[in-house]
């Protein structure tokens, strides 16, 4: 039977960019309700670089400190060809002239959700609750839920993914895909696994690996290609073939250091993970619609990138410091219009916040959307010529990018 339930502010998807809108909400002291369709925070990834920018906005919401103390440092970058079996460059994040230090640490997706998740009131987070259809009332927003519950809401934010329903209401396409496709893992070890705290990137024709501590007994992994034959039917069906999977990774690495590649070998076959990579075109960022009226976007829905610059989490936990400080606003303010238009004067002033959240974050996401993109094509490459220069040229250049990228703060929930 269907049952109607009115909101002020409904988020759906309870990912980083919504758990943490949420909460720089509630840090303000304006109430929201999260729709997540699983049945529990999901954490498909495993782990996920965590930049100074992200920093910054995880402590803007209360929770840094938290993370902080459940992860290793990471002391810098060293990049390796796997063709000439060289090192290529090495940078130190811990004073790097004009970028000065930059803290960067893994942090296990769980982790980081729950700490978000936690600091939430009770009830704040409606699992279960898969969004099926959206429409218009007056001022309102209607929501109908495959349970059969219907929720009527002032302000709409779609944290929904890289598949938003949301994004797609407002009118973005599907997102692209790069041609490219992505290999993750995570492994816990038993004991210390007394591995530097240091991200390790080896680039080989036509693919790109990394290997980084996220604690003393956990290490996360990642490896890109460009599908071929072999590379489609692990898409098609990865559940099956997962012994493959596995086998497709470590051939590809043979040239890996042995202490490295060793963790790879070690990750169970429920701890690797498949899927292509997809991003939002930068035109559309352009030319669309981050927010219309009382509706907006956040986090994958809204620019879903590469993971090249390791900069896609990083941005829906800046999304979520801003949107929250800039739609606090509108419900701090009190009307001064008499009570029959005081619904028209809040939906004026959450349509301006909602505005000025997009004005204030499209450009960082084209940039990040456009600079982890290219930055993928050439650390990727399969042109011999393309190679030589990243490894002769761009290396140093490719990973003074990462530092550049990270340089950002997206302010406190208090900035005007």
């Amino acid at each position: 039977m269907e049952t109607q339930v009115v909101e002020d502010i409904l988020i759906v998807g309870a990912g980083i960019a919504g758990l943490t809108t949420s909460l720089g909400l509630h840090r303000l002291g304006v109430r929201s309700l999260v729709l997540e369709s699983s049945d529990t925070l999901r954490a498909t990834g495993f782990a996920l670089a965590t930049w100074k920018n992200a920093w910054k906005a995880l402590e803007a919401v209360g929770v840094g400190t938290i993370l902080r103390d459940r992860h290793l440092q990471v002391n810098g970058i060293t990049i390796t060809s796997l063709i000439t079996g060289q090192p290529t460059s090495t940078v130190s994040f811990k004073d790097n002239g004009k970028h000065g230090s930059c803290e960067v640490r893994c942090v296990r997706r769980k982790l980081m959700l729950e700490a978000l998740a936690n600091e939430l009131p009770s009830g704040t987070i409606r699992y279960l609750s898969k969004v099926v259809a959206i429409e218009e009332s007056g001022f309102y927003k209607i929501l109908h839920l495959a349970d059969g519950t219907i929720i009527k809401t002032k302000v709409l934010i779609g944290c929904d993914g890289v598949n938003s329903m949301v994004a797609k209401w407002l009118g973005f396409k599907e997102a692209s895909f790069t041609g490219r496709q992505a290999i993750r893992g995570c492994v816990e070890l038993e004991s210390n696994h007394g591995f530097d705290p240091m991200l390790k990137q080896f680039f080989g024709q036509g693919f790109r690996a990394g290997v980084v501590p996220c604690d003393q007994e956990t290490i996360y992994w990642f490896f890109t290609w460009t599908p071929t034959t072999q590379g489609e039917e692990l898409e098609e069906n990865p559940a099956k073939l997962k012994t493959k999977l596995k086998q497709f990774v470590l051939n590809k690495l043979e040239k890996m250091p042995s202490d490295v590649r060793c963790f790879i070998e070690k990750t169970e076959l429920d701890c690797f993970h498949s899927a292509p990579l997809r991003y939002r075109q930068p035109w559309e960022l352009m030319l669309g619609n981050i927010s219309k009226g009382n509706v907006c976007v956040a986090g994958d829905a809204l620019h879903p990138m590469t993971p090249d610059l390791g900069q896609g989490g990083c941005c829906a936990l800046e999304d979520g410091v801003v949107l929250a400080r800039c739609l606090a606003k509108a419900f701090s303010e009190k009307s001064k219009e008499k009570k029959g238009e005081e619904d028209e004067e809040q939906y004026k002033r959450i349509e301006e916040s909602l505005k000025k959240y997009a004005d204030e974050r499209k450009w960082r996401s084209i940039d990040l959307i456009s600079t982890a993109y290219m930055a993928g094509f050439v650390q990727q490459a399969n042109s011999k010529w393309v190679t030589f220069l990243r490894d002769k040229v761009l290396a140093i250049f490719l990973a003074d990018i990462l530092l550049k990228k990270a340089n950002f703060d997206c302010g406190t929930l208090n900035s005007s």
